[in-house]
């Protein structure tokens, strides 16, 4: 849902992480969520295997049901790897079973579309 609300505000179809960036980008929106404590393993094996020299900044996206954001642990790989990171990102709950179900909900999607215009102005 929210790589959909990014894709609809960016203009351009949305992709897996089991899609490698082939092509330069200027922004690369990347989202993740929370598994066991940390950053999905296909997200982890993405940032490991992106190119420097094909994007020029990562903006970061995700949801979480129990620890507050994915965001800190992509920054944190990313960076290492040498690649820029916007400083803004965009954070959210995301459901876990019962906790916090429905999440993303409308409002947290509505939020999430005015950050991602916020980079198109």
């Amino acid at each position: 849902m929210m790589a959909d609300v990014i894709a609809g505000v960016a203009g351009v179809t949305p992709a897996t992480v089991s899609a490698p960036i082939v092509e330069c980008v200027d922004i690369l929106f990347l989202g993740a969520g929370i598994f066991l404590g940390k950053v999905d393993k296909s997200v982890s094996s993405f940032i490991e295997n992106l190119d420097p020299s094909k994007v020029k900044c990562v903006v970061l996206f995700g949801s979480s049901a129990i620890i507050d954001s994915p965001v800190p642990q992509m920054r944190k790989k990313l960076e290492a790897r040498g690649i820029a990171v916007a400083e803004r990102s965009f954070s959210c709950k995301g459901a876990m079973g019962p906790v916090f179900s429905g999440h993303p909900d409308k409002d947290d999607l509505s939020a999430l579309k005015k950050f991602t215009e916020s980079f198109y102005i």
